[in-house]
């Protein structure tokens, strides 16, 4: 398994989702999945899918600029993500960075 293709294929996918069902994003956290937005703690699935759902734009699209993945210390991947994020009637899109864990189970 190559971990930059698994990495690469999460990100793909977790962006896409976001982009077009964010609802749908609940099974990839866990009850202690932690999402820090904006200096705001959010833990649980529930609660940061209801964070993500209550952003106050409907549609966006990333662009994915980097993908950088090296294997945690706890047995899973960290991948840091940078890009674009284009909200729907905005003519200049966003820059954004996230740093994410995952594991494959």
């Amino acid at each position: 398994m190559d971990p930059d293709a698994v990495a690469k294929a999460f990100v793909e996918h977790y962006y896409t989702t976001f982009d077009a069902n964010r609802a749908g994003l609940a099974n990839l956290y866990q009850d202690g999945s932690m999402l820090t937005f904006e200096g705001q703690k959010i833990q649980g699935s529930q609660s940061i899918v209801a964070k993500l759902t209550s952003l106050p734009f409907q549609q966006c699209q990333h662009s994915i600029t980097t993908v950088d993945c090296q294997p945690s210390g706890a047995g899973g991947m960290l991948v840091f993500v940078s890009g674009t994020l284009q909200l729907a009637g905005e003519q200049h899109a966003l820059k954004f960075s996230q740093r994410t864990e995952f594991f494959i189970s």
